[in-house]
């Protein structure tokens, strides 16, 4: 065998190899109860705000899907997202770290929670047409609780105020600090003007969701640093 396919034959061997052990990376939600800590700090504190890129409280992670929490952790990694504090802790997680996190949140519940097909609350007319336009629900499911793909976001009940600076962040550009970068989101939210974003956000936030905080009593209310 020359060079050139010998070449060839180990990259398709690697590449196999790291299909594979992908595939058998099972995430445990017990080992990650030991791993949690830098994540309690925020998402466990009932209305804790990050004060970057503005002031918005932290999202409900508790009751998102184990693959959208994945999915969310390898975009800070990879650098999708950017937020500096995220990044950082992202960065310092294993591939089994991430889906232990990510299996743990998205059972990390108190009580249950049954949603109906059709949100809670009929949105104006003007709402009316931004989801139309945006088209999110082909996404994001009945309610903005059943995603189409199950490392899409849930929506409904989550913060109205990190939604809007979520939507606002996909619009962003050449800036090592803040952003982020997903094909379809970005298409979705840079044909809307900040009003429009924040009309939608107060919206889908403001309907029945499974999401949730789960309290750390050890913890006390106050503004992140982040």
């Amino acid at each position: 065998m020359n060079k050139r396919w010998t070449t060839i034959f180990a990259l398709l061997v690697a590449s196999a190899t790291g299909a594979v052990c992908a595939q058998e990376i099972k995430g445990n939600a017990k080992a990650a109860e030991g791993k949690v800590a830098m994540c309690i700090g925020c998402h466990g504190i009932v209305g804790y705000k990050a004060s970057f890129p503005e002031v918005y409280q932290v999202p409900k992670i508790s009751g998102q899907s184990e693959k959208y929490i994945d999915a969310a952790l390898h975009a800070y990694k990879k650098g999708d997202r950017k937020h500096p504090t995220m990044r950082a802790i992202a960065d310092s997680l294993s591939e089994q770290d991430i889906a232990d996190l990510a299996a743990y949140y998205a059972q990390h519940t108190v009580g249950e929670t049954q949603l109906a097909d059709k949100p809670s609350k009929v949105p104006s007319a003007e709402v009316a047409e931004l989801l139309k336009k945006g088209t999110c629900v082909s996404c994001h499911g009945d309610n903005f609780s059943k995603p189409l793909d199950p490392s899409y976001a849930k929506l409904g009940g989550q913060h109205p105020d990190y939604l809007y600076a979520a939507l606002k962040s996909y619009t962003v550009e050449k800036n090592t600090r803040i952003g982020r970068n997903h094909p379809i989101m970005v298409g979705m939210a840079k044909q809307l003007t900040h009003a429009e974003m924040k009309a939608l956000a107060n919206y889908i936030g403001s309907l029945d969701g499974p999401l949730q905080v789960v309290p750390e009593s050890r913890f006390r209310s106050k503004q992140a640093a982040n």
